[in-house]
């Protein structure tokens, strides 16, 4: 499996029930008093973070996920970290609910906000640097999602030209290498993986049995 320069590779690798990862990260998460559970899904792009979230979403009745996606909306190629620890992650872990419009949404006539309320279990966030290294006592614990390189480019440009949100072939395309470009050096200096409880696979090499994933110990 093809990886970034200067990500270690975890493993070695197992398949095991989600459940099983759940409960992993939900006691390396602990039980605070008072608020939810803060979780990072963090990861490269296209490595399958958001399919990750959704699933622990679905295991935990009472969650919900904030995607850095949001955040990250017309603000300058991972300039927007202050908006994740100031606006979202410090209100949950000093027990306040989030209702948040990003500037950028105010500015340009988004709708919506962000919401969570308070009466959780788990807020999972997820997105390129869901678990920020300036303020690491803001996340209860961290999943890293390591993914096959070539396989997420390939998916990545595609699901970006299906969506029509960088145009077509070409400029999607030019736009993902761009945007890699910022993302390892972003990554170079956050070095999530070693903040994590543990490393999921994004692109298994076989088909997994429903309900199960693959994970292995974070890499150190």
């Amino acid at each position: 499996m093809p990886l970034h320069p200067g990500e270690p590779r975890a493993g070695p690798w197992r398949t095991v029930p989600l459940a099983e990862l759940v409960g992993l990260v939900l006691v390396a998460a602990g039980d605070p008093v008072g608020r939810p559970r803060v979780v990072a899904v963090d990861g490269r792009s296209a490595s399958g973070k958001s399919t990750l979230a959704a699933r622990l979403h679905r295991a935990v009745p009472r969650s919900v996920v904030v995607s850095t996606d949001d955040l990250a909306w017309h603000e300058p190629l991972f300039g927007w970290g202050r908006l994740l620890a100031d606006d979202v992650l410090r209100p949950l872990r000093e027990g306040r609910a989030v209702s948040f419009r990003p500037p950028q949404w105010v500015a340009r006539g988004r709708d919506g906000g962000i919401e969570v309320p308070t009466d959780l279990d788990l807020v999972v966030v997820e997105g390129n640097g869901a678990s920020p290294a300036e303020h690491p006592g803001l996340v209860d614990a961290t999943v890293w999602v390591q993914a096959d390189a070539a396989l997420a480019q390939e998916r990545g440009i595609a699901r970006d030209v299906e969506q029509g949100v960088n145009g077509d072939l070409a400029p999607a395309t030019a736009f993902w290498h761009e945007w890699m470009r910022a993302e390892t050096v972003f990554f170079a200096r956050q070095r999530p993986w070693e903040r994590a409880c543990v490393v999921v696979h994004g692109t298994p090499t076989t088909a997994l049995p429903d309900g199960h994933v693959e994970i292995a110990p974070p890499p150190r």
